[in-house]
């Protein structure tokens, strides 16, 4: 043990200043002995003590310059490193070229400040990102914000316009897709308000105990009407033996929803949508499957980004904003739960919601 811990000693900086100190005293004494001893044999007392002086300090100006010059060598470049990467923008990692064997205090130092500087430059790629990926949900609102308001602002006009000329069923009709266009901005005004209201923690889940294959069903017949007008089949599936859950009942139907809503507006005519709950191991799963057009390997990824909305094909809803699914997966976060997704092109999607059993 004491040899490791010598080596060890050696490898700090006080170690080897101390080591550089000792070996310049040693020289040092050296020559003081050799000149004491020649100090009996002449005469020359005076010159030799000057010359001893002189001696001695030049050689200790030029020890300390260099002990100086060798521990302030990776400190320059340590100074040169940050400087570059400040006039970088902090976008490019700071490199410093030093030896594998420095492990020293500066060794430590300067690994430590080209860790933070990696930090720094990847959180401010992730924050440009963030930025861009803001500043396109921002478009996608706003541009989903101005198509049913203009929709319904053109047919109001409308109504307005040729009041008189307008027949009763004319006017019903165009009353109805005004309605129409106002419910869906509602809906989106109101995404955008939960989402904001999810992801700033301000919504607190009120656990309690219930029967969530219940629930499936009262939702699954809540749509079954919408479906039936878009030639889908909705139906639900549940387990005899499913045990209630611990959860928030509104925010589990809010999930309900999404999620079927989802797979209706990307399922063709004809198509089929399945609402299944049962019992996995100790937690309740909840699947909602359909018959859809598949979400592409590359897209798997993002359907919970709340700054993400695949180009799914026509069947998309011009005035859905995509948030559904980010507060999906925000609520069964609160919850403690599992969402995920299994999808391919043309064969379908899937998902499924893991909860705790009460």
């Amino acid at each position: 043990m004491r040899p490791r811990t010598n080596l060890r000693l050696f490898a700090t900086l006080y170690g080897r200043l101390a080591c550089s100190l000792m070996v310049v005293f040693i020289a040092i004494g050296a020559v003081m002995i050799v000149a004491s001893q020649r100090m009996f044999e002449t005469q020359r007392l005076f010159e030799l003590v000057t010359n001893l002086v002189v001696g001695t300090v030049a050689f200790s100006l030029i020890a300390a310059l260099v002990v100086f010059r060798f521990l302030t060598l990776r400190l320059r470049r340590l100074a040169s490193a940050i400087e570059a990467f400040r006039t970088s923008g902090f976008v490019s990692p700071m490199r410093v070229d030093t030896p594998d064997s420095n492990d020293d205090e500066i060794g430590r130092i300067i690994a430590a400040f080209q860790e933070m500087s990696e930090r720094i430059a990847m959180q401010l790629a992730q924050l440009a990102q963030a930025d861009r990926q803001r500043r396109e949900l921002l478009a996608n609102v706003s541009h989903d914000l101005r198509t049913p308001l203009a929709s319904m602002q053109g047919y109001l006009e409308m109504v307005l316009i040729k009041d008189d000329g307008l027949s009763q069923e004319d006017r019903c009709r165009y009353l109805q897709i005004a309605v129409k266009h106002c419910e869906r901005l509602a809906r989106l005004v109101r995404d955008l308000f939960d989402l904001t209201k999810l992801e700033a923690n301000e919504v607190r889940p009120q656990v309690e105990a219930f029967p969530i294959s219940e629930l499936a069903q009262d939702v699954v017949q809540k749509f079954a009407l919408g479906a039936q007008k878009r030639d889908l089949k909705l139906s639900a599936s549940v387990s005899a033996d499913c045990p209630p859950v611990c959860a928030d009942i509104g925010m589990m139907e809010r999930v309900l929803e999404n999620l079927i809503e989802n797979a209706m507006r990307y399922t063709p005519a004809g198509g089929e949508i399945s609402v299944g709950v049962r019992r996995a191991g100790d937690r309740v799963e909840l699947q909602v499957s359909d018959t859809g057009q598949g979400i592409d390997h590359d897209d798997i990824g993002n359907v919970f980004d709340r700054y993400y909305r695949a180009d799914r094909g026509e069947s998309s809803d011009a005035g859905n904003a995509g948030l559904g699914l980010a507060i999906t997966q925000r609520i069964i976060e609160l919850h403690g739960g599992r969402i995920r997704v299994e999808s391919a092109p043309g064969a379908g999607t899937t998902f499924t919601v893991e909860l705790a059993m009460a």
